[in-house]
């Protein structure tokens, strides 16, 4: 079992994301934990707000849960070439340009919510597999940070719980 406290390497600004989950809880277990967060979502909620924004310029919530989407396919590339030893720099992302180009506006909630669930339980298969070696392996971030895949499993699950804690305390207001 692994735990936030065996992280021996706190990656700058990730630890925002690390901190939404609980120490004493395995990466396994918050894994897990994340689908019954998803699975519990209040759907009818989120279906409520449409294209609601709390802001100008901010992204709706189909836009948020594909940002979720896209973020972990992403850092999925990444825990694995961590895990698997590979030391050159991992590849930046620009979020507004993914965004941009996701055009959720044709995607249902009902499918952007399987696509979550079948992603993260792609992930916890991962993990499954991984040793506490590979978990501890670090590599290189694109700019010049180092992390392990440890610290980006659980950077998935806060990075999750961030955005699900904003669209409740910015969106959810909205509906009145």
């Amino acid at each position: 079992m692994m735990y936030i406290s065996d992280i021996k390497h706190m990656p700058d600004y990730f630890d925002r994301y690390i901190n939404q989950c609980e120490d004493g809880v395995s990466i396994l277990d918050t894994l897990h934990k994340s689908i019954e967060e998803i699975e519990s979502m209040p759907v009818e909620k989120w279906k409520a707000l449409k294209d609601q924004v709390y802001e100008i310029g901010k992204w709706t919530t189909k836009d948020v849960l594909q940002h979720i989407l896209d973020t972990e396919k992403v850092f999925t590339y990444r825990i694995l070439s961590i895990a698997r030893g590979d030391k050159q720099a991992m590849l930046s992302f620009d979020e507004d340009s993914f965004a941009n180009h996701a055009y959720t506006s044709r995607r249902t909630l009902e499918d952007l919510i399987e696509e979550m669930l079948l992603s993260r339980k792609m992930v916890i298969k991962m993990f499954e597999a991984f040793t506490p070696e590979m978990l501890h392996e670090l590599g290189n971030a694109y700019n010049g940070n180092r992390y392990s895949a440890l610290a980006l499993g659980f950077t998935l699950v806060g990075h999750q719980r961030w955005h699900f804690n904003i669209v409740r305390d910015r969106y959810f207001p909205l509906l009145g």
